[in-house]
């Protein structure tokens, strides 16, 4: 009899510990990034101050969301055609796509290595920009909003040209020059 009893709680242990197990392992999704989310980057010049924007990335995640609260980002990755991002002026547009060697690396690139939970909306990421063929790490505050679909993920990073080994554009015979800090922006929408 105290066979049978010990055996029986062990097969309960045994089946708890795998429904964790199995439920642990599922609760882990692939998401997609959706059309709306939004690219931009953001600098200065001797004439104005300039952004240019996209819409066109793609990318997916690989999150955990439980009781709408977000408790695990496992892996992210994010892929923009560097020619997709764009100014109001095609002259602009030239001259960046220039900048950022577009003959030769026609994506820029996200790639998360790790992230760090700071408050219920808060992630500290830490990832890899490649961006005109070069590749660095940068650490992200980002904010994150539980949404029906998925999540929202939003936030920025200081960088500059040399950070990525460009050189600063300059327009009309080097009379307009542009400032060495950039600022690109985000705000992604990542559904299942």
């Amino acid at each position: 009899m105290t066979n049978m009893k010990t055996s029986t709680i062990k097969f309960f242990a045994l089946v708890t510990a795998f429904f964790g197990i199995t439920s642990i392992v599922t609760a882990q999704k692939s998401y997609n990034l959706d059309s709306k989310s939004t690219f931009s980057v953001a600098g200065t010049s001797t004439l104005h101050d300039w952004e240019m924007k996209s819409a066109s990335g793609t990318g997916t995640a690989s999150l955990n969301i439980a009781s709408g609260k977000l408790t695990d980002i496992d892996a992210l990755t994010i892929t923009l055609p560097a020619e997709t991002v764009k100014s109001e002026k095609k002259s602009m547009d030239k001259v960046a796509y220039e900048t950022l060697k577009t003959d030769k690396n026609k994506n820029i690139k996200y790639v998360l290595k790790s992230a760090e939970k700071v408050n219920e909306t808060t992630w500290e990421l830490t990832g890899t920009y490649t961006i005109a063929g070069v590749s660095k790490v940068y650490k992200t505050t980002a904010k994150t909003t539980v949404t029906k679909d998925g999540l929202n993920l939003q936030g920025s990073n200081k960088i500059t040209f040399t950070d990525f080994g460009m050189k600063s554009p300059t327009a009309m015979l080097g009379t307009i020059k542009t400032g060495q800090d950039l600022t690109l922006k985000f705000n992604l929408n990542f559904n299942l």
